[in-house]
């Protein structure tokens, strides 16, 4: 920390300590500083200083401490105004304005103070010949916060009336209180309008759009634009997180995910701000953080959580059902302090309607996963009509239902193989225990309690062989041979399931020879006899799957003989009978999967898409699923893109509201890949933030749900959405792991959020993410991507203003360009090297030389281009490099930084801009404007150079070559102006007297 020896110096710390993050430790520095300020002895250096103290405290929690410093500036100005220079009295006029807002916020000044300081305010612009603007705008805040709506109208209006001068709020933080007001009165619509520029960034400020959208987001959730929702969200939050005075747009963001379905991503963002919790500076934020705090923790409460952990005031551990009395108590008593000073109960009437808000949508899927951070999970709630989920029949209270009511539709379930049918019997199971419990006769038939055994092992896959030969035994009792066979082939299957193939096909033998016979001699019927017949095709087919690569011929054939035995049994005799229809259709997509693995791809699609035809058409779309996502496998694999597009969707719409969540959160995922190789990225983006939801939904988070958040990031990098990437980026990099994803996933995500940031600006944050995915690329076999990574790292460092760090990196950049031999790069990294130099360590002459090295490089790279295309770039990119030359030698002049004389640099340019043109001449049309650009700034050189002739040859030249460009050309039409204006200048120079 430098000394403060003058004036000087202490503008240069207080220019440092704003730059620094706002909170305590900025504003004491301030403090300090105007203590050194003091010691100056210059008046100006006190006022300074005070600003400063006053600026930080405004944006920062402690903004009751305004108050002092502007009285202090305020005695100042009254007793001395001779003091101040044009900008401080400005901004000591600007400043009224915070003091406005200020006073408002601590409940302790009375209403009879604000209003006083509103006529003080009012007088003082009036004298200073400011516009009334400013100061209708500070009397509709004051009458909206009591209550009093007349006046809030009529101020209102005169605010919007008045003319805007330098003492009116910025354009966006003007147009974020319109928009405020319009959405309290209930006009989302208009309030999303006036918000519009703000929102698209047309307006910016300190804190805008960070308020706007967070204000947007209740309008938007309201009107049913969640998808604009989402995006404000993970934009605004990104904005507001690190600023410690936007406590009132944090709650807003808390609120919004309480009212979305994302209870526990609210509860992480109270984690990471345990301060806001008693922060005392401004009451009014903490009004409304303590307000939106008492709603999450009444919803936690009424989802049955109010006895899990959550965040709250340092000092002790708090559940929901705890905390929420508290801050409600809290927050109520300083509503009722507000009230009080204003002499309303509008404050209190406000804070009580914000906690009881309702949820707006049941769940909005955010694209972030919860951390893990948050003490409790909240549960899965139920989703928003036609977004995959129904009631499951059969699991009503069975004391509510009677007992041959439920067998009926357990029965009606089963037959028509609906979904559910084994819940539906696990039904009956439970009302039958509970009527034998009761004392009543037994009321089940031992038919009846074959099929709830045998449907009680269908749900317990690999562990049911017991009861299913349970079942074949209660079948036999029941007078029923061929559904006994059949429960035993389905107990052989069972063993297949488990990996036990011999031991299956061992077991299915004696079945399917009996039920062969049986069904010959009219003793079972068709559909027993397809259950065998198929239990054996099913095991033969396992038996494939499991021979892998040493299948033989014989085994193969063996089973598809076996799946012909299925279709020829049943062929013809399907009708209404939906499970002899599901019977041929499985078996036609069995041969399709056989087809497969005989290597015949196209009839493997073909009789797949017959399958699943068949399924639909039985009436049973819910089956037509597992075989339309093979389909899109088998199409993928054809190249037919549009097939396995088609395939997907008609997986997920005939699975409905029976796919399980992983299931859907696959074919989401498959559907986000094939659109964005398509280039139709929003909808992309959008089955990726559906795959991520439904792999949460399946508890597959960390390992499906990570790929999906990193395809998501990916799409919303793709399509320019920055911020949102970055959030979904930042949130997946502790699951994509190298074990689990692989490390080309981890590098990717890494890349594309080293890409996120540098686009937002916050490059310190891009290098490190790009150094941290050039270190795992540094131990590949090919080197191209590190080479990459390590030259945007060096690009990043470079824009955060780390110059000795970037010069390393580009250093670094070049040998590993040199190693892979990509001459562009190495060129490039030389280049950047040379400009570093100058501007970092001020010598021309390194500059120069590394300049020199990007010629030599550049030049050898075309001596030895191995093909035309290859010459044809490279001599582009030497192109480049002497146009980089030349303007590096003029920057050497205007610099002043060489020993040479500044003639000579012009000259040296002048040549380096005639090799980039001669570079760039035959290379024809797709050069041509760098030729004009390099033939201009050479007429310029020209023209400095005391050679008006030769300049405005040059700038002719690049009239004649873009004379008969279009109009709408607005690159020719930009080189033509610069040409007519070099023109003009040089006829001009021309014309001038010559003085004797």
């Amino acid at each position: 920390m430098s000394p403060i020896t003058d004036f000087d110096s202490l503008r240069r710390a207080m220019g440092e300590n704003s730059e620094q993050p706002e909170g305590p430790a900025r504003n004491a520095r301030a403090e300090h500083l105007l203590l050194e300020a003091e010691k100056l002895n210059i008046p100006l250096a006190v006022i300074e200083a005070l600003g400063h103290q006053l600026k930080v405290y405004n944006y920062s929690s402690e903004k009751g401490k305004m108050f002092v410093p502007f009285a202090r500036l305020l005695r100042m100005w009254d007793e001395r105004p001779e003091d101040f220079d044009e900008y401080e009295t400005h901004a000591l006029h600007w400043v009224f304005k915070w003091m406005s807002a200020g006073m408002l916020g601590q409940p302790h000044i009375p209403l009879a103070s604000i209003e006083k300081w509103l006529g003080e305010m009012e007088h003082r612009y009036r004298l200073a010949g400011h516009s009334e603007r400013a100061v209708r705008s500070a009397e509709f805040s004051v009458a909206a916060h009591v209550g009093d709506m007349p006046r809030a109208e009529r101020a209102y209006a005169a605010w919007l009336a008045a003319d805007r001068d330098t003492m009116a709020d910025c354009h966006a933080c003007e147009l974020h209180g319109q928009g405020w007001w319009q959405a309290h009165n209930g006009r989302d619509e208009e309030a999303l309008e006036l918000w519009r520029p703000v929102l698209e960034g047309e307006f910016t400020c300190a804190h805008e759009p960070h308020t706007a959208l967070a204000s947007s987001l209740l309008p938007l959730l309201r009107l049913g634009r969640a998808d604009e929702a989402r995006a404000h969200h993970l934009r605004g939050f990104r904005l507001v997180r690190p600023m410690e005075s936007m406590r009132g747009a944090y709650a807003d963001h808390v609120e919004f995910c309480t009212l979305s379905g994302n209870e526990a991503r609210a509860l992480e963002l109270l984690a990471e701000r345990p301060a806001y919790f008693t922060d005392e500076g401004h009451p009014r934020s903490k009004l409304d953080f303590l307000s939106v705090v008492t709603l999450l923790m009444d919803r936690l409460t009424e989802l049955g959580l109010g006895a899990g952990r959550v965040p709250g005031p340092a000092g002790r551990t708090w559940t929901a059902a705890e905390l929420a009395p508290h801050v409600r108590a809290r927050a109520l008593a300083l509503a009722a302090r507000f009230d009080e000073r204003n002499g309303t109960e509008y404050v209190s009437e406000r804070a009580r309607a914000r906690m009881a808000r309702r949820p707006l949508v049941d769940r909005l899927p955010l694209g972030v996963r919860p951390s893990g951070a948050s003490p409790i999970r909240v549960p899965e709630h139920p989703v928003s009509p036609g977004a995959g989920t129904s009631a499951e029949p059969g699991t009503e209270s069975s004391g509510d239902v009677a007992l041959p009511a439920l067998l009926v539709e357990a029965r009606r379930m089963s037959d028509t193989l609906q979904p559910h049918a084994v819940e539906a019997w696990a039904a009956v199971a439970r009302a039958a225990e509970e009527a034998e419990a009761a004392g009543g006769d037994a009321v089940l038939e031992p038919r009846d309690r074959a099929e709830i055994a045998d449907h009680e092992a269908m749900a317990l896959g690999p562990g049911a062989t017991g009861l299913f030969e349970r079942a074949a035994e209660l079948y036999t009792e029941a007078g029923d041979p061929g559904e006994a066979l059949a429960a035993r082939a389905r107990a052989a299957y069972v063993h297949a399931l488990a990996g036990r193939v011999d031991e299956a096909l061992a077991a299915v033998a004696g079945p399917h020879e009996e039920i062969l016979a049986l069904y010959a001699a009219g003793g079972t019927g068709l559909r027993q006899t397809a259950s065998v017949l198929m239990a054996r095709a099913r095991i033969l087919t396992r038996r494939v799957h499991a021979a892998g690569e040493d299948l033989e011929d014989a085994v193969l054939e063996e089973a598809v003989t076996a799946v012909r035995a299925v279709l020829a049994l049943v062929e013809g005799h399907t009708g209404e009978d939906v499970r002899l229809a599901a019977r041929a259709a499985e078996a036609q997509a069995m041969l399709g999967e056989l087809a497969g693995h005989a290597g015949d791809v196209e009839t493997a699609a073909d009789l797949s898409a017959r399958a699943a035809g068949a399924f639909v058409a039985a009436g049973l779309p819910w089956f037509a699923v597992e075989y339309e996502a093979r389909l899109a496998q088998l199409a993928h694999h054809l190249g037919d893109v549009d097939g396995a597009e088609r395939a997907l969707r008609a997986a997920l719409e005939h699975g409905g509201p029976y796919l399980e969540p992983v299931g859907r959160a696959q074919l989401h995922l498959q559907l986000a890949e094939v659109t964005g190789g398509l280039g139709r990225v929003a909808e992309a983006a959008g089955h990726a933030l559906e795959a991520a939801h439904w792999a949460d939904e399946a508890g597959e988070g960390p390992t499906l749900g990570a790929w999906a958040r990193h395809q998501l990031g990916g799409f919303l990098l793709r399509r320019g959405r920055w911020a949102e990437a970055a959030e979904v980026l930042e949130s997946v990099l502790p699951d994509v792991t190298a074990g689990t994803h692989g490390e080309g996933a981890v590098v990717q995500a890494l890349w594309w959020l080293g890409d996120c940031l540098g686009e937002l600006g916050e490059h310190r944050d891009a290098a490190e993410r790009r150094l941290q995915a050039a270190e795992i690329a540094r131990h590949w076999p090919e080197q191209q991507d590190h080479a990459t990574l390590a030259h945007l790292a060096a690009s990043s460092l470079e824009q955060a203003g780390l110059t000795d760090e970037a010069e390393r990196a580009y250093a670094r950049a070049g040998e590993l360009w040199r190693t892979v031999g990509d001459a562009p790069g190495l060129v490039r990294s030389l280049r950047a090297r040379a400009w570093l130099t100058l501007r970092g360590e001020a010598d021309p002459d390194g500059a120069r030389a590394l300049m020199a090295d990007a010629v030599e490089e550049c030049g050898a790279a075309v001596d030895a281009a191995p093909d035309g295309e290859t010459r044809a770039r490279l001599t582009a990119e030497l192109g480049h490099t002497h146009r980089q030359f030349a303007d590096l030698l003029v920057r050497v002049e205007e610099g002043g930084a060489a020993d040479d004389d500044g003639e000579a640099l012009f000259e040296e340019a002048v040549a380096a801009l005639d090799r980039a043109i001669a570079a760039f001449a035959p290379l024809g049309p797709d050069t041509l404007r760098d030729r004009c650009r390099a033939e201009l700034a050479a007429a310029w050189l020209e023209a400095d150079l005391g050679r008006p002739a030769d300049a405005a040859a040059r700038a002719r030249a690049v009239l004649t070559a873009h004379g008969e460009a279009p109009e709408e050309d607005e690159a020719a039409r930009s080189l033509r102006g610069e040409a007519e204006r070099l023109l003009n200048t040089v006829t001009e120079e021309k014309r001038e007297p010559v003085e004797n």
